[in-house]
Parts: C-alpha cells; sequence; structure tokens
C-alpha cells in the first residue's frame, strides 16, 4: 500500500507566519526594509505571499483538509450539479487495491468541508467520463488488469485470433480453452470466454454468384501452460482448439503471432454507471461493445455520447470501433465508421455539431496513427486536418482547452511530450481559430519551461488558469514544474500568479468551483527524489487555488432567479452588486482525468440590466450549448465574478 505524504499542520504554519510576519514589520520599522533577508529567503516568501496585497495580485494557494479516512489516490474529478465534487480512484494505481477490490470513490462537499465515501462497483480507473443531460456523470470503462513490465511476466503470452469457418453459428469458447501450435507443438491458455461471430457468405453484387466465405473472428488473451523462456514462439502458427468435435475441430482454429514475454499493457472493461447526484450512488447501464481503459466521452450536440479509443480487454488499442450511448436508452450501438486515435484523445463538440480534434492524448497508440489535429464530421467520416502544429511530435500529455467565450470557437493545446516514455517535452502553447476560412494553428506566448501534463481550467472572467506539469516523463529528475499562471485571451499572454507547493505530474487535473476558487488534485511521479532513485509516492494532498479577485472588497451576489432556461428564451436573474455588471456566462461544469476535460466551456450571453438585476438570453444553437447543468455567473466592471448558480438548459 502506499503511504501517505505527511498532512500540513495548518495550525502551526498559521501561528508560525503571525509571528514571522510580526518579526519582520519590527525589522522593517527599524531597519529600513533590506534586513529583512536577515531571517532567509524561504521566511520571507512565506511572509511575501500571505501578504493582503500579494494575494490582490496573484491569488493564494491552500491545502484542503481532508480527513484521513477519506484521502484517496484520486485519478478523476468531476463538479455536480449538486455543488460537490466526485473524486474517483478506482483502484488508484495501486496493484495491491485491485487484487484486494478495493475500488474507491470519495464525493466533497465544498459548501461544508464534509466528504463521504460512495461505494464504487468496478475498477473505474483510467475510464472515461462525461456529464449527461440529466445531470448524471457518465462513467464507462476501466480497468481489467494491471500492466505486467518485461521482466515480471513469467509465462510467454500475448494476441490470438480465433477463427470460425462455420457460416451457420458463432462461436463461444469458455475461459481455460487451450490452443496448440500446429508447428511449435506449444500450448496457450486463454484467459476469458471468447464470442467468435459465425463466416460471412460473399456474393457478388451484379450476379449474386456466391464467392467465398469469410472467417467470423475472435480475438483473445492467451498465456503459456508453464512458465519459461522456452515457451515462447517466434513466428505466426495455426492453433488447433483442443475440446473440439467433428465439425467445428475443423471450423474453429487460432492464429497468433509472437506470443513472448514482452511487456503486457492494461486491460479495459465495458462496464459503465451513470452517477446519481441526488441519490449520490453509482447506478449500472448497458456495457460498452467494447472493452476501454483510457477512453474518451465526448457528448454529442443531441445529448447522446460517443466512446473512442482506449485499450480493449486483451491490453490491444480499440482498433476504430467506436461506439454511442443514448441516455435515453441506456444503451450503446457502434456509430459505423472507422478512425483510430490514441487513449485519451481531446475530442470536442464544435458549435455546427462537428468534432474538432486538437492532437492532445495520453499516449497508448500507433505513433503514426490517428495524431494529426483536425475537424472530424462523425456522420460523413471525413476528417479535415489541420495545419500549422508547432511540436507535433509532443503532443502527448498536452493540454486543450476551448477558450472563451464558446462562440468564437477558438482553442489552445499546451505543453506535451514525445511519445511514450520520451525526454521531450514542449513550451509551445498553440492557438486556432475554427470560424477562420482557412483554420491553421499559430504559436501564442510560450511556457517557461517544456511542460508535459499542465493542467488548464476556465475561470468565470474569461481568463484561463494554467499550472503543474512537469518537464520530463511522470516528473523524473524532480522535473515538477511549481508555477501557475492566467492566460488572457484578449492579449493572448501569460502573467505569472503565485506557485502552488505541490509538483504535479501524471494523474493530475484541476476543477472550477462554483464559488470560483479551483480545486488541483492528484500526481503519480516515477520517482521521490532527483535521482531516480526512490520510487514515487501518489499525491493525495489537494490544494484550493483563490484567484486574485476573489480578494477584492465586494463581488456580485445572485440572489433569485429561474432554475431552467431554454435556448433561445430569456431568463430574468435578481443581482446585488455595488459596482456595474459586466459580463453573464455559464459554464459547464468539468469532468476531468489525465488533463484531459473535453466537458469545460463557457458561453457568453446576451444581458440587459433591470431594475434588480439582469435579463440573459440563451443561445439557440444546441451544439454550442448542450442540454445539461450549467453555472451561471455574472461579473462586474472589475471582472469579479459572482459565485455560481445552477441553471438547467433541456
Amino acid at each position: 500500500m502506499s503511504t501517505m505524504p505527511a498532512r500540513p499542520n495548518h495550525r502551526k504554519n498559521r501561528a508560525r507566519r503571525i509571528a514571522i510576519g510580526a518579526a519582520v514589520i519590527v525589522v522593517v520599522a527599524g531597519f529600513n526594509g533590506p534586513a529583512i533577508w536577515r531571517f532567509g529567503s524561504e521566511q520571507y516568501h512565506d511572509y511575501k505571499i500571505n501578504k493582503p496585497e500579494y494575494k490582490a495580485a496573484n491569488g493564494h494557494w491552500d491545502f484542503l483538509d481532508v480527513p484521513s479516512e477519506y484521502r484517496i489516490n484520486t485519478i478523476h474529478a468531476a463538479l455536480l450539479h449538486t455543488g460537490k465534487v466526485l473524486l474517483i480512484a478506482g483502484s488508484g494505481n495501486n496493484q495491491k487495491n485491485f487484487d484486494a477490490k478495493k475500488f474507491e470513490s470519495v464525493l466533497w462537499d465544498p459548501q461544508t468541508d464534509t466528504f463521504k465515501k460512495i461505494p464504487t462497483p468496478k475498477d473505474m480507473f483510467c475510464a472515461g467520463h462525461t456529464q449527461l443531460p440529466d445531470g448524471k456523470l457518465l462513467v464507462a470503462g476501466g480497468t481489467k488488469r494491471y500492466e505486467k513490465l518485461q521482466g515480471d511476466v513469467t509465462k510467454a503470452g500475448g494476441l490470438m485470433i480465433v477463427h470460425n469457418e462455420d457460416p451457420d453459428a458463432p462461436k463461444t469458447l469458455p475461459a481455460g480453452t487451450k490452443f496448440t501450435g500446429k508447428k511449435n507443438g506449444k500450448t496457450f491458455v486463454s484467459k476469458d470466454p471468447v464470442l467468435v461471430e459465425k463466416a460471412k457468405k460473399v456474393f457478388d453484387p451484379k450476379t449474386g454468384r456466391f464467392l467465398r466465405t469469410e472467417a467470423g473472428l475472435g480475438r483473445i488473451y492467451v498465456e503459456a501452460e508453464q512458465s519459461g523462456k522456452q515457451y515462447e514462439t517466434g513466428t505466426e502458427d495455426n492453433y488447433r482448439v483442443q475440446g473440439l468435435k467433428g465439425s467445428d475441430a475443423r471450423n474453429v482454429y487460432g492464429i497468433a503471432q509472437k506470443l513472448a514475454l514482452d511487456k503486457k499493457d492494461f486491460q479495459g472493461i465495458k462496464e459503465a454507471f451513470e452517477f446519481d447526484p441526488v441519490a449520490e450512488k453509482y447506478v449500472p447501464v448497458d456495457p460498452m461493445n467494447e472493452a476501454r481503459w483510457y477512453p474518451t466521452l465526448t457528448t454529442l450536440e443531441d445529448g447522446r455520447v460517443l466512446s473512442l479509443s482506449g485499450l480493449d480487454e486483451i491490453g490491444q488499442i480499440v482498433p476504430g470501433k467506436d461506439e454511442i450511448y443514448d441516455p435515453k436508452t441506456k444503451t450503446w450501438e457502434y456509430t459505423g465508421v472507422i478512425r483510430k486515435f490514441p487513449t485519451y484523445p481531446a475530442i470536442f463538440l464544435m458549435d455546427n455539431g462537428k468534432l474538432f480534434y486538437s492532437g492532445s492524448n495520453a499516449g497508448y497508440g500507433p505513433a503514426d496513427v490517428g495524431r494529426d489535429p483536425g475537424v472530424w464530421d462523425l456522420d460523413t467520416n471525413k476528417f479535415t486536418k489541420i495545419p500549422g502544429l508547432s511540436d507535433p511530435d509532443r503532443m502527448e500529455t498536452s493540454a486543450t482547452v476551448m477558450l472563451p467565450p464558446a462562440q468564437d470557437q477558438k482553442f489552445m493545446v499546451i505543453g506535451g511530450g514525445g511519445v511514450g516514455e520520451s525526454e521531450k517535452s514542449s513550451e509551445k502553447s498553440r492557438l486556432v481559430d475554427l470560424k477562420a476560412d482557412n483554420p491553421r494553428f499559430k504559436d501564442g506566448p510560450s511556457l517557461d519551461k517544456g511542460t508535459r501534463y499542465p493542467s488548464a481550467s476556465l475561470l468565470p472572467d474569461d481568463s484561463v488558469l494554467i499550472t503543474g506539469g512537469s518537464e520530463d516523463y511522470r516528473g523524473r529528475g524532480g522535473s515538477d514544474v511549481l508555477q501557475a499562471r492566467m492566460y488572457e485571451p484578449g492579449t493572448q499572454t501569460y502573467k505569472r500568479v503565485a506557485d502552488p507547493a505541490v509538483g504535479r505530474n501524471y494523474h493530475s487535473g484541476s476543477v472550477l468551483l462554483p464559488d470560483g476558487r479551483v480545486m488541483i488534485f492528484g500526481s503519480d511521479s516515477l520517482f521521490s527524489d532527483k535521482a531516480n532513485t526512490r520510487p514515487g509516492v501518489f499525491e493525495q494532498r489537494i490544494e484550493i487555488y483563490t484567484p486574485p479577485y476573489l480578494y477584492r472588497d465586494t463581488r456580485p451576489e445572485v440572489t433569485g432567479g429561474p432554475k431552467t432556461v431554454q435556448r433561445g428564451d430569456t431568463g430574468t436573474f435578481e443581482v446585488r452588486s455595488e459596482k456595474a455588471l459586466k459580463t453573464a456566462k455559464l459554464m459547464r461544469p468539468s469532468a476531468v482525468t489525465h488533463v484531459t476535460d473535453v466537458d469545460q466551456r463557457s458561453i457568453a450571453l446576451e444581458m440587459k440590466k433591470t431594475a434588480d438585476g439582469v435579463e440573459i438570453t440563451v443561445p439557440r444553437n444546441r451544439a454550442l450549448v448542450p442540454s445539461g447543468y450549467y453555472m451561471f455567473f455574472v461579473t462586474d466592471e472589475a471582472g469579479t465574478p459572482s459565485k455560481a448558480v445552477w441553471v438547467e438548459v433541456p
């Protein structure tokens, strides 16, 4: 079991800050300032970042005080329309938890600062998720088996393709089925049952004449009966299925390439659940047709959900078999088109109903397949590539955001790294305007360092908080980037703000809260020291960033208004504000993992001032404003946002 990082002693730290502050003030009074440095740079930094004027300019970081029984390896997080945050670990990238079937989720209420354990029925570690039109959270996929690294694998194994030449019936082979090579004579055993489709008769479309029979196929993971290198195979062979008789013995057989002691990747599951924010429980729904580990779920214009990519039940990349979930029927159907992407591809719904793939992804998959960014028409399967992307070979573990307002259809791709465990990383921020006649990426401002795993959260004042990441793969060599900055879309510039206290790399993310703060969670470093000699420990501490706009004297307050507003309709909200109001917007809540969050978007609203507040109009475009729950924010002329109120757009 992983050990927990020591919790910060907030009471002791606060007392220390007060003492340091008092001492510094005395020194400043007596020695006119420069003598501050007698107390050391660390003490001065602690004093400086807690000064009101510093917070007002740069914001402030605090640790969330999580009681020990609720600390988990948070891999996924989603903001629910109840205002609570669902933290999901599953097995938390911990083999011992997986073997013990210890799967964890915790619900945090930011308003009351209370926590609740949620029974978690399957290992949702590395699942996909998205917000549904009715406010539930769809969670699909997860982990069936942990990877085995080369050196840990004791039995040769790999993929067996089972063929069925019987056109009359499919065949089901149970777990434990034995396959014996016709040439090599070696026997391998299946780990799971497999359904092999019946053969298909092919006819000439013009004459109707029978041409041939195409065998039905099934894919299954097999392992050698015994341990040892002598049971590896080096070439393709046909395999006889033991126990079959008669015509089945002739019609059903296996074909496998190399079966070896190579690294075995994670395997996915088909299970899917809806998390009900009101009942606060997972509800099982129809499983996917394909098992998926590291899938992306993207809500479509009609409220259905596209599921794509991921590793399947035998650890292979799902070969382009995308499928769609219908929340009304709770069932999945294949799209009927084939398009391949690496795992966790960043695919966003555009305002014309098409899909934008930025090129951001989390890693698994061929280096030369499905990595070019572009616009995808799901109806026709036409994919139009977008040129101009800088550092195109460093897009893994990059972050992508739809910049505010969503009406502009401008996107930013931040950082990233080379394929796999590459040491390469990019400091680039790439911008693209999808409303341009010929969209093309251009470089925006650069980060200080090459950054993999940067987290990006849209804020209600239209800025974007960029924080965390590491220069090298999973923070190797102590390469975490302890920096945060605001990106201003209007000026296309970065501004450094207060630095976080904790490094964040693999398995980290950030979530905007309804009160305007941002929660940052996770991090899963390979090593805990710069020399790469000590294994890393999962970062269970959670930080809360309070942006500068919350250190101003006043903020607007939304005191009343409708709970539901239709697209194209208006709604009147009562607002108290000492300053003139400037903007109103709907912000879709996050569902984030592996710095991938295709849900978040900020939609500008037409606003008219009324005697008691504002009248807003929701855009008519369903692809721009997908059905669901949104946070409604207003900001004043200083850019200070209200706390959000929840509004449903049916």
